[in-house]
């Protein structure tokens, strides 16, 4: 079997120096102005260059989105930029517009595309098709089942193909969303999708307008369309059998602590398969460690059924248990402890945790010191600590606080 790819994602130059750090074997980002992320998830061409010389380094790959449906001023601004890209090495573009395949192909015909789910792509036909357009990867609808993508993986071996395995997901699935455009005029076929599905809505019947029928997120009500987070962490052997090459993250816009402990559990999953896939077994502690992130529920979405998966649930709502503390600046040998940047503040009864690639290490806030060695009892936002640590710790590993109820 070839190795199975893990792709991450990567919202800034942080959070691709945290997905390199816990194990992705690529990142995907955002070209500035031309993905479907444009709010605050697009890397500034300088981030991006230095992002693939990084990137390059530890041999991990990476794939620029650049899969809106565009505008004529889009192309014009691809056109001006897709050069750039190929000389700073990207590693391949991913796409979803015709006009922007052809002008890519026109500007560098070997730079590798990957077609985006956002093209809806359900069938081997469509597949062979793409493969003649000169697209190398194709990113599978998301209404497929696992049987369905072994039966298009079989019919067309030349094309990669890459799955989502873990994450939120759009009420459109596969994408082509006009909710955002209807509600704002901000298109999420554009990258200006203001998530209007998350919103409570109220469903009237006309002759008694005074007794609505509310559709929302609270503890009485369920989802009208906002599903349950995708997490195929138990499937990983079903996923390999059915032909993927690549396994794929969603969350750009997700925190460093997402990117982390995500990345750092799918890593594990798939390199217990790859090092034993007679005796693979999915551990507890990777199930936990996913219930340790903001989640929605968790839900296998259609990869085992072709019916509706926004089920009628009235418990469904953002969990979390743990959040984020700061990230490791810097590690001091001599006195053996670790520099804290930290975010979201930490006080001296805090539960904390080290998260390191393999392993995660319990930290005592109550011996934090400040940079000139003064004992603190709270650290604030952008305080600088330290802390004790035995062995050398990795910088950008992330420290998480388990949240007090």
């Amino acid at each position: 079997m070839k190795r199975p790819e893990l792709l991450i994602p990567a919202g800034n130059l942080e959070k691709l120096r945290t997905a390199l750090l816990y194990g992705a074997d690529a990142v995907y980002v955002g070209i500035e102005g031309l993905s479907l992320r444009a709010a605050s998830a697009e890397f500034p061409m300088n981030d991006l260059e230095k992002g693939i010389r990084e990137a390059h380094r530890r041999g991990v790959k990476v794939y620029g989105a650049m899969n809106l449906f565009a505008r004529n001023e889009d192309l014009e601004r691809a056109a001006a930029i897709v050069p750039d890209l190929e000389s700073m090495g990207i590693d391949a573009l991913i796409v979803s517009d015709p006009g922007m395949i052809r002008l890519v192909r026109q500007l560098a015909p070997k730079l590798p595309l990957h077609l985006s789910t956002q093209a809806n792509t359900t069938n081997a036909a469509a597949v062979r098709f793409w493969a003649e357009q000169g697209i190398s990867r194709v990113v599978l609808a998301r209404e497929l089942t696992l049987a369905e993508i072994a039966e298009i993986a079989a019919a067309a071996p030349e094309t990669e193909l890459e799955l989502f395995v873990h994450g939120a997901m759009c009420m459109a699935y596969s994408g082509r969303c006009f909710l955002s455009a209807h509600w704002n005029r901000r298109s999420a076929n554009q990258g200006d999708c203001t998530q209007p599905c998350r919103w409570d809505y109220y469903l009237v019947e006309a002759s008694r307008p005074d007794q609505p029928l509310i559709l929302g997120e609270d503890a009485r009500y369920s989802y009208l369309l906002s599903s349950k987070d995708l997490c195929m962490i138990e499937y990983i052997p079903e996923i390999l059998a059915a032909g993927v090459s690549s396994l794929k993250v969603e969350g750009r816009m997700k925190s460093v602590y997402y990117v982390a402990a995500v990345t750092r559990v799918y890593r594990q999953a798939i390199d217990a398969y790859l090092a034993d896939s007679a005796h693979f077994r999915v551990e507890p502690e990777w199930l936990d460690e996913l219930r340790k992130i903001s989640y929605r529920d968790y839900t296998t979405g259609f990869y085992f059924t072709q019916e509706k998966i926004n089920e009628v649930n009235p418990d469904v709502n953002y969990w979390q248990t743990y959040d984020l503390v700061g990230t490791v600046l810097a590690y001091d040998a001599e006195k053996s402890r670790i520099l804290v940047g930290v975010r979201n503040g930490l006080w001296e009864d805090d539960t904390i945790e080290l998260l390191l690639p393999q392993e995660t290490v319990t930290l005592n806030p109550a011996v934090m010191v400040d940079e000139a060695g003064v004992p603190l009892k709270a650290a604030h936002n952008g305080y600088r600590v330290y802390l004790p640590v035995a062995t050398e710790v990795p910088v950008g590993a992330v420290i998480r606080r388990k949240m007090k109820k």
